[in-house]
């Protein structure tokens, strides 16, 4: 199995619908409310280029929107990576052949919806309604919507290829078989032409000839290589017959002296000057202008920084001379526990804040009125994760959410805490989405679950899937959407 689909598609016989569009499979009841509202769904999927995972993700919504009575009969499924995706409810039901046995799924068995996600790689999908008969062996489905009682996809018989052309007629006739003609050249057998041979320069006495000049000034010439051979003794075309060629004589004084002054970087050996040390400057006849050269006198110290420091440093309330950096207090480092150490500022209410905030996220005075030095200390609270059901996780440590999150790995390995949602319509994974600290940063890691994890960004009105297995940062004021309806937003006030 590919993203792009299955591999051959039968319909079972039935009454209900069933649906094959852009590489996605749905069944559903005829009698259903909510059939035309999965069509769309499986349609708008298909034209988005979504996989499986976005189909069972846009059923789910559909059924939580119309929950009020008895679960709809209906089934999606469609590929994910070298997987596919399944969602089953009501009275449907699902069964995935793989190489390491069958799976499963019946809507009767779940509340609301059972849904899936089974690794490949994946031999067979059925998706069938009650009453549904058995395929006929002979009968493909190429796409469309039809009636019928379920969908097969199988990948062990895959479409037969196009048959290749016929061997007994060639395309071209082969070389040895061709007649011994002298006009009949294969075209991977011609050679290119031999190179254009060009007249050499003209010599000093006669001016260059140009075949074919237009009237009027010309351009200058393009220098050639030098294998056309030039006389030896013929200067560099377009420089005048007395000048030297590049390289003046060693008599001749540099560019922009006078002919009759000697250069004055060049005296001879004996009016050699000695080695300046305590000079900055050549030993010419009048010395350098004022602020040229090294100042007599040595730079302030400002800010009235101690004798020893090599470089002046904005003043420390409190630091001891010993102290060669500024730093937090030995006792601030020995009481941050077991909280981690990461590079921040203090404002002037020595408040510790992110370096790459403006404002103290505690008092909101402005970092920028002062002298900062970043410097290692405990990491603070980086705000707090309310729910919708009004409870608040601190934003202390990493997070893992979802319906079951003790048994999870990480949450065993003690790498992060569990937070338990839960929700009506049983969106949530068990194990859904990874609440990660990184320095100051807030990373969401979607875990894979199968109806994903959303944000909505501060100040914008829609909500983005976020990609599975990959950090997210967000701001402060995003709100994330778990699953289909459970919601939580993050505030970043320490205050």
């Amino acid at each position: 199995m590919t993203d792009q689909g299955f591999g051959v598609v039968r319909p079972l016989p039935g009454d209900g619908l069933v649906a094959y569009v852009g590489g996605l499979l749905l069944v559903c009841d005829a009698g259903e409310s909510i059939a035309d509202d999965l069509l769309d769904a499986l349609r708008e999927t298909a034209a988005s280029g979504g996989d499986g995972r976005a189909l069972a993700r846009r059923a789910a919504q559909v059924l939580a929107a119309n929950m009020a009575g008895d679960p709809a009969t209906c089934a999606v499924a469609g590929p994910v990576g070298g997987g596919v995706a399944v969602l089953v409810s009501g009275s449907a039901a699902a069964n995935i052949a793989t190489l390491g046995g069958d799976t499963r799924l019946a809507g009767s068995d779940s509340l609301t919806w059972a849904d899936r996600l089974v690794s490949g790689p994946v031999e067979r999908v059925e998706l069938s309604l009650p009453g549904a008969g058995s395929p006929h062996p002979a009968v493909r489905f190429e796409g469309g919507v039809v009636h019928g009682g379920g969908l097969i996809g199988d990948f062990t018989d895959q479409p037969a290829a196009p048959a290749a052309p016929a061997a007994s007629a060639p395309s071209r006739a082969l070389t040895s078989e061709m007649p011994a003609t002298a006009i009949h050249i294969e075209a991977d057998l011609i050679q290119p032409p031999p190179p254009v041979e060009r007249p050499p320069y003209p010599l000093a006495d006669q001016p260059p000839v140009v075949q074919g000049a237009p009237s009027g000034p010309q351009p200058a010439p393009v220098e050639q290589p030098s294998s056309f051979g030039a006389p030896q003794d013929q200067p560099p075309f377009g420089m005048p017959q007395d000048q030297p060629p590049f390289g003046a004589p060693q008599d001749q004084p540099p560019f922009g002296m006078p002919q009759d002054q000697p250069p004055p970087f060049f005296p001879p050996p004996h009016e050699q000057p000695l080695p300046l040390p305590e000079q900055q400057f050549p030993s010419y006849d009048e010395p350098p202008p004022p602020g040229n050269g090294v100042p007599d006198q040595p730079i302030p110290q400002p800010m009235g920084a101690p004798d020893h420091f090599d470089q002046p440093a904005p003043p420390v309330l409190g630091t001891p001379d010993h102290f060669d950096q500024p730093g937090p207090p030995p006792q601030e480092q020995q009481e941050h526990g077991d909280r981690p150490l990461v590079y921040g500022v203090d404002c002037k209410n020595d408040h510790f804040n992110d370096p790459r905030s403006p404002y103290c996220a505690v008092c909101g005075i402005a970092l920028v009125q002062r002298t900062l030095v970043p410097y290692k200390g405990p990491r603070p609270s980086l705000g707090v994760l309310i729910l919708d059901d009004g409870t608040a996780l601190p934003l202390e440590s990493d997070y893992l959410l979802g319906r079951d999150p003790e048994r999870a790995p990480e949450v065993a390995g003690g790498s992060a805490r569990p937070a338990k949602v839960t929700s009506p319509d049983g969106s949530v994974s068990r194990r859904h989405l990874r609440v990660a600290l990184d320095g100051w940063d807030v990373n969401l890691v979607d875990l894979g679950s199968v109806n994903g994890t959303q944000i909505q960004p501060p100040g914008d009105p829609n909500f983005y899937d976020i990609p599975p297995n990959e950090p997210v940062t967000i701001a402060p004021g995003t709100t994330v959407r778990v699953g289909v309806s459970r919601t939580l937003r993050f505030e970043a006030h320490r205050g």
